[in-house]
């Protein structure tokens, strides 16, 4: 049998499954990847909000990841829900000691609801340990205006960001231009030289949680199957619209995306 891709997410646990692990390991699946996973942090939550955060110690995140590195090795890694600057600093620090090179940051912050997911206070250790590491980070909108501290209202305004971002030590930036107003969605990436611009249309649902983390476990799969960024990129852009376009109306409010959407 032929070798498969493993791809492995450090984030979150979702309980209502839209997000975080969950979402991950789902899309993994979906596109051929083996997944494995190290959970630094469980929270509670359905599609109307999230009620209760629970950090996993630290020194447990580690043990996590280690274990699995040092058996079953990764093609690419990506991290979603860090929570705390000591988790993002032994999160980097692993990362380096394994020599991972394809890594993607999803740099989750705030819940659809409002929770926070990522402390104020360790915004200045993803930006310190865990950027420099990275091959792509994948930030909306409100997560660029906290990385770099301006307001985003335009596509140049994007692009501004994207150049500040790149700055901090990726190698690529994706900026997902979901929060713009304008009837034409538009995502940005950015190589340090080129932009590559991606529109698309926007849906009328409210089904929409879970977005980054699927798309940014998509471009990990992609990435952990060798797929050059560019290709890895839109083959998870059709991915993450069909299964917007498709989602299957589950809870009451923001509800999950369709992770078993047809490619």
């Amino acid at each position: 049998m032929e070798k498969r891709a493993i791809a492995m997410t450090v984030a979150g646990s979702d309980s209502g499954g839209g997000a975080g692990i969950q979402a991950d390991l789902k899309t993994f699946h979906q596109f051929g990847v083996f997944g494995t996973s190290a959970i630094t942090a469980l929270t509670a939550q359905n599609t109307l909000g999230v009620s209760g955060v629970h950090a996993v110690p630290t020194d447990f995140v580690v043990q996590q990841m280690e274990e699995v590195l040092r058996d079953i090795g990764t093609d690419a890694l990506k991290t979603g829900m860090l929570f705390n600057a000591e988790i993002i600093r032994a999160v980097a620090s692993v990362i380096k000691k394994h020599q991972v090179k394809k890594v993607v940051v999803d740099p989750v912050m705030v819940a659809k609801g409002g929770a926070k997911l990522l402390l104020d206070e360790a915004v200045a250790a993803l930006q310190d340990s865990l950027l420099p590491l990275s091959y792509l980070i994948t930030p909306n909108l409100p997560e660029a205006e906290v990385l770099t501290g301006m307001t985003i209202r335009s596509e140049t305004d994007m692009e501004e960001a994207a150049r500040r971002i790149h700055e901090m030590g990726p190698r690529h930036v994706m900026m997902k231009g979901g929060h713009l107003e304008s009837e034409e969605l538009v995502d940005l990436l950015f190589d340090g030289e080129e932009f590559y611009r991606f529109p698309h249309k926007r849906f009328d649902t409210r089904h929409t949680h879970g977005t980054g983390c699927t798309f940014s476990a998509a471009l990990t799969a992609e990435l952990a199957k060798g797929t050059e960024l560019i290709h890895a990129v839109e083959r998870a852009k059709v991915f993450i619209i069909e299964a917007i376009r498709t989602a299957p109306e589950i809870g009451a409010g923001h509800g999950p995306t369709n992770h078993w959407a047809e490619m």
